[in-house]
């Protein structure tokens, strides 16, 4: 049963509320909780306790009625409050972005984003279709946009949606999340009326698709080998038609699709989790490569922002990690003799650190997320091991899985046309810089505060030695390397590292693990990967037992 002060709270934001589905999705859950339903008033006392926070992510969260869902309430006030940071800091007039997905409300949303952008004096330029994240990114500079905004979820499950900030060509990062936050709950505090909006602003469709596979395409060498057997899937998602333009564009065969996903589908009905890093996700890319005899299978997550590859390994198939991937790429554009900064995250292989250094080239160490690593000064190339890659980074400062596709199918047909695979380049790779294993314990929770509990007992009694390695411990939080501060701890010893943080866009704690063997122990691949591989499980034990989960 709802007091009735909470009752009066439930009204008003349905008063105020324009979304007739959201009006009564609040009806059902009120009439529910009023019969005695106490998961009807969990559900209530959650989405009304607080405010969907805004941060460097921008706002990620379920659909529903709320404060604290994705509703058009909430979209509202944080396109009210990103215009009014835009127009304070002298932007007044200038064009900004908006571009979605194919979830359910993005195309809402973001309408509802382009009007008050309008109404707060700002030219907005809103795309006439979904699009994938990677284009807007590209499309900050293309169109000379101060600004950007991306309705999507990304990799997220069907039942939620979110809203990614850029300012300038890349991701925000604090103070400006701060301040956009604040001009927001400025905003929430007075009546949803008063927000001002205009359809007067533009719609882009073809010249900035165009745009940017001309972009792609330029990436492939004329004389490059293109001869390739592969497996593609957009994984339910929008990438797929800008991906079968490049190809076009490219010369590169088209792949096997994988025909059940390769729609845009906000259901997502044949993955429980539309992330290729999910175990199942890429069960029928697998299914196709073996019954066409591909080189690869590749795959986009929903939004096309991230790519994995899977590959045959001595007969059997499987998915490379993001760091394998990243190393792979970084390799490429080593030998390619692409100049600048190679750049990976915190918690991604310290390989690529060798790699640069070993070929005369300077190497960043960023935080978590391409909102840091494109920002880095002179990027070559970037990684996350989240298989996320920034491969042009002169064109898009952010995560882009569609022109890391296109590298991808140039780097594999390369190899096959020299009679060379993807494992067999690994496997050099790992000759010449020592084996490297990585992995990932994640532990998702339904209560927040058993993370912020775990990181607290880490913290309270830290390891002096994982795996039997001796080891030294950084709290992040304290900052590290000149980074900033972030909530994290690292350890690391001889040839064992392990960095705890908690996510950024889901409510898990995830402890990133390395384990390694030098080059002179690794000559015998098999032997090193053993013993790579059985550090690795000691670490992931020895993690659990520290953090107490």
């Amino acid at each position: 049963m709802l007091p009735g002060d909470r009752l009066e709270t439930l009204r008003a934001w349905q008063a105020e509320d324009p979304d007739p589905a959201t009006v009564a999705a609040l009806d059902h859950l009120i009439e529910r909780a009023g019969s005695g339903d106490a998961e009807a008033v969990a559900e209530i006392v959650d989405a009304f306790s607080g405010r969907l926070e805004f941060g460097t992510a921008g706002l990620r969260a379920a659909l529903g009625p709320g404060p604290n869902r994705m509703n058009r309430v909430v979209v509202a006030q944080a396109a009210a409050g990103l215009a009014r940071w835009l127009v304070e800091n002298g932007h007044s007039g200038a064009r900004v972005l908006v571009g979605y997905d194919a979830r359910y409300n993005s195309d809402v949303f973001a309408r509802d984003t382009a009007e008050i952008l309008a109404g707060y004096g700002l030219a907005p330029v809103l795309t006439d279709r979904y699009v994938p994240t990677p284009l807007v990114a590209f499309g900050l500079g293309a169109l000379d946009c101060v600004a950007g905004v991306v309705v999507t979820a990304s990799h997220n499950p069907p039942q939620d949606n979110g809203y990614k900030v850029y300012v300038g060509r890349s991701q925000i990062v604090p103070p400006t999340d701060e301040q956009i936050a604040a001009q927001i709950a400025a905003v929430a505090a007075r009546p949803l009326a008063d927000i001002p909006r205009s359809s007067d602003y533009e719609t882009v469709g073809d010249a900035l698709i165009e745009a940017y596979v001309a972009r792609d395409a330029s990436l492939v060498p004329p004389d490059a080998p293109r001869d390739l057997t592969w497996v593609y899937t957009p994984m339910h998602g929008v990438g797929g038609d800008i991906v079968a333009r490049v190809l076009d564009a490219t010369g590169f065969p088209p792949p096997a699709l994988v025909d059940a996903q390769a729609m845009p589908d906000p259901a997502f009905p044949t993955v429980s989790f539309p992330n290729p890093e999910e175990p199942g996700a890429m069960d029928l890319a697998l299914d196709l490569a073996l019954e066409v005899g591909a080189d690869v299978a590749i795959a986009n997550d929903p939004d096309a922002d991230r790519c994995a590859l899977a590959a045959p390994f001595d007969g059997t198939w499987r998915m490379l990690t993001g760091d394998e991937l990243g190393w792979l790429l970084a390799d490429d554009a080593l030998r390619r003799g692409a100049a600048g900064t190679y750049a990976c995250s915190v918690v991604s292989s310290t390989l690529l650190r060798a790699m640069a250094e070993a070929a005369g080239r300077p190497f960043q160490m960023t935080l978590t997320g391409f909102k840091w690593i494109g920002r880095v000064p002179g990027l070559a190339l970037g990684y996350e091991e989240a298989i996320g890659y920034c491969t042009d980074p002169e064109a898009v400062a952010d995560k882009d899985g569609i022109s890391t596709l296109t590298r991808l199918l140039t780097l594999v047909a390369g190899l096959r046309a020299e009679g060379g695979t993807v494992a067999g380049r690994l496997d050099e790779i790992a000759r010449t810089f020592g084996v490297h294993a990585t992995g990932q314990v994640s532990f998702r929770v339904a209560d927040l505060s058993l993370i912020a509990d775990a990181m607290a007992r880490l913290r309270a009694d830290l390891p002096a030695a994982l795996a039997g390695v001796a080891v030294t411990a950084s709290d992040l939080n304290e900052g590290w390397n000149g980074l900033p501060p972030t909530d994290g701890v690292l350890l690391e010893g001889d040839g064992v590292r392990a960095v705890a943080r908690p996510s950024g866009t889901e409510p898990k704690l995830k402890v990133y693990l390395q384990a390694s063997v030098p080059p002179e122990r690794s000559q015998d691949l098999a032997a090193a990967r053993a013993e790579a591989s059985a550090q690795l499980e000691q670490l992931k034990a020895d993690m659990t037992a520290a953090l107490g989960l």
